[in-house]
């Protein structure tokens, strides 16, 4: 039974929406982040990085620097950059790209459904950044950036979700890449009861992307609760902001691999220990992708190669559902190149599939690293399927799409603002 709950959503003015949101600050290069700080005022960045402007500014993660993001928050709820609804709202969202529409609902999750597994994982969270963002969000008091969710397709959701987008958004605008956002605010109280029930009526839904965010989120909820001699469970500590798409609406790219270097090995050596495993078929100076599970390209000195597990190998009973991340990391980082543990090691790097293989060549070409390898990227399905059963992927296995703005709809932990 998975919960969703409507809440009082702080979001931009209606004429500013296309100034405020922005991505997250991550998606910009230090020019992109200057510029845009610069020449936009209104710009949510701006709370994220409140000392643009001050010569003396505090170290990044610390209490004066945090406090500063809370005191720049509240300064754009005051001067009307933001305000906040004076009903509770579920929000459906809407984003469209290269003519594709991703369609979500904006909405407060619940910890407890985390701790759970209700809200199902697929990738482990280091406990210092844990502790670092629980921190932040103790601190500055509100999430700007939800958790991203997925639940299987649902006939129920789906027919409330067309019924309230066959009305005129409260946001429609594009932004500079070409993509268009809408939004529309749902605070009809029968039709909010219909997608909470809807949703109660899901064993499961899915993190897509944001381990950290939830897992830090649910470590300041149990900490309020154990501090909270009047808990009620109805406290905003006990939420989190998400937005849930269908299992259709999202889409997964791969996340390729750079190596630094071949653990001491030549290019002919690694070449003969990676055909132990695979099948091994030079492809030349052409860019080549892999085409279907269970193949990966290899390029290395300006040279391509198509990588296939051998039947063979495949067919044994510890490779049985194994992905193709789990593949490169078990039988060809780990015992040929020494790589273990892909958190921390130094000698391995990652590029999203949304780049294509450009960045990956151009990275080996520059001479910063020896070889790469692109992968076929998963699905929501596979995600699911290692879900259910409980499994781990290796780090940096998915990047999905879409990715909502910063500000568009805020949630406040705090009762008031």
């Amino acid at each position: 039974m998975a919960i969703i709950k409507p809440f009082k959503g702080i979001r931009p003015a209606k004429d500013k929406v296309h100034l405020v949101a922005s991505r997250s600050v991550d998606g910009y290069s230090p020019a992109q982040l200057t510029s845009k700080l610069s020449e936009n005022p209104y710009s949510f960045l701006h709370v994220i990085k409140p000392e643009f402007k001050e010569s003396s500014k505090a170290k990044a993660g610390t209490l004066e620097q945090l406090q500063k993001i809370k005191v720049k928050f509240l300064q754009f709820v005051s001067e009307g950059y933001l305000f906040q609804d004076k009903e509770e709202s579920i929000y459906i969202y809407q984003q469209i790209q290269d003519g594709h529409a991703f369609t979500g609902i904006i909405a407060c999750s619940s910890i407890w459904d985390y701790y759970s597994n209700v809200i199902k994982i697929h990738e482990q969270t280091i406990s210092d950044r844990e502790e670092k963002l629980k921190t932040y969000l103790e601190v500055c008091d509100f999430n700007a950036e939800p958790v991203c969710l997925s639940y299987p397709d649902n006939k129920a959701i789906d027919e409330v979700i067309t019924k309230a987008t066959s009305q005129p958004a409260e946001y429609d605008f594009t932004t500079t890449d070409k993509i268009r956002h809408k939004l529309w605010v749902i605070n009809n109280k029968a039709t909010l009861l219909e997608l909470e029930r809807a949703f109660e009526k899901l064993p499961a839904v899915y993190i897509a992307d944001g381990h950290h965010r939830t897992a830090s989120s649910a470590l300041l909820g149990k900490m309020k609760k154990k501090n909270n001699p009047n808990h009620t469970g109805n406290e905003p500590y006990n939420f989190f902001l998400s937005v849930i798409f269908p299992e259709r609406d999202l889409k997964i790219y791969e996340f390729n691999r750079i190596i630094k270097d071949l653990n001491f090995l030549s290019k002919e050596t690694f070449l003969r220990k990676l055909s132990q495993n695979f099948e091994i078929k030079e492809i030349g100076k052409t860019p080549y992708k892999p085409t279907k599970k269970g193949d990966l390209s290899l390029y290395i000195e300006e040279t391509w190669y198509s990588v296939s597990i051998k039947a063979e190998v495949q067919a044994k009973p510890e490779m049985k559902d194994k992905l193709d991340v789990e593949i490169l990391s078990d039988l060809i980082l780990a015992p040929l190149l020494d790589i273990h543990d892909l958190k921390t090691d130094k000698r391995v790097a990652f590029v999203s599939g949304t780049k294509g293989i450009a960045e990956l060549t151009k990275t080996i070409d520059d001479g910063k690293a020896m070889a790469g390898f692109v992968l076929h990227p998963l699905s929501m399905h596979d995600i699911i399927k290692v879900a259910d059963a409980g499994g781990i992927m290796p780090p940096k296995s998915t990047w999905v799409e879409p990715k909502m703005r910063s500000g568009l709809v805020v949630y406040s932990l705090s009762p008031s603002i």
